[in-house]
């Protein structure tokens, strides 16, 4: 990841194996989350604790186009 220092591997090894819980996209990974409902969670406000850390940071991600990040952790 030496392109995005600071950024923590683990924490995007999470994005691209954790499902969502609940809802709509319930089951769906985390990193394929349209940005649509990234961003009604935005403006609703993310669930507390690590999903919602987790939604965030996704949005971020998508939000700033780095999803580049996940393409070789998606691969294994």
């Amino acid at each position: 990841m030496e392109d995005a220092p600071g950024l923590n591997p683990e924490l995007l090894l999470e994005l691209v194996k954790m499902k969502m819980p609940f809802g709509k996209y319930k089951d769906t990974l985390l990193c394929n989350l349209p940005v649509s409902y990234l961003e009604w969670f935005a403006r609703k406000g993310f669930p507390k604790g690590k999903l919602g850390m987790l939604l965030e940071t996704m949005y971020e991600i998508k939000l700033n186009g780095l999803e580049y990040l996940l393409q070789s952790i998606k691969l294994q």
